[in-house]
């Protein structure tokens, strides 16, 4: 038996690569999309400029595409994911949690709030029991988790497992980041084309943020956040997908470039439909990994380490994931299969 889900904002670039990812999927059958009050209406073959590398779905392409608002999306639809833009997020989705729906969303909104689980569900899979105190708080029968940010993720994993092994004091990370993490329209070939852009609005505050409660420890009423300082550099580079971070972790214990490689490759995924079997591959060769060679590791739902090198107080390592499967799309698709995993919908 399937599971219905919705697509709020199923035209936009995730919304287009949510559909991809779960066109085959064993657990979710996409029953409703959503877009703007413009593309109300029209079977969303025309109402999406398609520009995945594979054909839109035939049901998909027929069918009727719905205003974003709960009075249009039908009530059998258990599990709602949503790419909308961080704007709309924080003004509609709340009327959705409030009329008993549940969103797993890729939207920056709501994601530092105290009472949203923010997971990762191989790092922090606990915490997506903050459910219960957002809704006694807000009174909701629906409810909001979100994913971090494309970014964000790629690095997480990496550090909590060295947090595990060594204890964390502080990080610091600057990152090559592909066009695609700004959307279709988010920057043109003029800007990017033989060049490099050292500034992305926003992003290094959520790197900042969002590790740090993605790291912290819920004990059933409320997360404390891990007090590791996290500084973010973050670059925009003309690679199309795959986001590339150079991370400077200062350890509490000693650590080596072999006892970090170990305690990355033993980090343990979680058995989710979309979660790899091996989280997270170290490469030894220097120059690994290379986002046009890497970034599909794991279908795109693996992190790609290597380039460890011992630091006076840490560890120096290169990380890599796709931004729009790993980082966004596949990031929800993943906690949505652990919000029904744990009975949540």
């Amino acid at each position: 038996m399937t599971t219905n889900v919705g697509i709020l904002g199923a035209t936009g670039a995730v919304g287009q690569r949510l559909i991809q990812l779960l066109d085959p999927h064993p657990e979710f059958e996409i029953t409703a999309l959503t877009a703007s009050e413009s593309s109300a209406g029209e079977d969303y073959r025309d109402a999406a400029k398609w520009r995945i590398d594979t054909p839109i779905p035939d049901y998909v392409a027929e069918m009727e595409v719905r205003a974003t608002d709960p009075t249009y999306v039908p009530n059998d639809v258990d599990l709602l994911f949503s790419s909308l833009p961080s704007s709309v997020g924080e003004a509609v989705e709340p009327k959705f949690a409030e009329e008993g729906y549940v969103l797993s969303s890729n939207s920056s909104n709501f994601r530092t709030d105290e009472d949203v689980p923010l997971t990762i569900p191989e790092v922090n899979a606990d915490h997506l029991d903050l459910i219960e105190v957002q809704r006694d708080e807000r009174g909701w029968d629906g409810a909001i988790v979100k994913n971090p940010n494309c970014s964000t993720i790629t690095m997480v994993p990496p550090l909590a497992a060295l947090e595990e092994a060594f204890g964390l004091e502080r990080v610091d990370v600057s990152t090559l980041q592909a066009v695609s993490g700004a959307g279709y329209d988010g920057v043109t070939s003029m800007e990017i084309i033989d060049n490099a852009i050292p500034h992305i609005g926003g992003e290094e505050e959520k790197m900042e943020t969002e590790s740090q409660k993605l790291l912290g420890s819920f004990d059933g009423a409320a997360i404390e956040w891990h007090d590791v300082d996290v500084s973010a550099s973050c670059n925009r580079i003309p690679t199309l997908d795959g986001h590339l971070e150079n991370v400077w972790a200062d350890t509490s214990d000693d650590v080596t470039p072999a006892g970090a490689a170990e305690a990355l490759r033993e980090y343990p995924s979680i058995d989710l439909y979309s979660s790899p079997d091996q989280l997270i591959r170290v490469f030894e060769e220097p120059d690994r990994p290379q986002p046009r060679l890497d970034r599909n590791y794991d279908n795109g739902m693996g992190i790609a380490t290597g380039g460890l090198k011992e630091t006076t107080h840490g560890i120096n390592f290169n990380c890599l994931a796709h931004n729009t499967l790993r980082g966004a799309a596949g990031a929800s698709i993943l906690n949505g299969e652990l919000l029904l995993e744990s009975g949540y919908i």
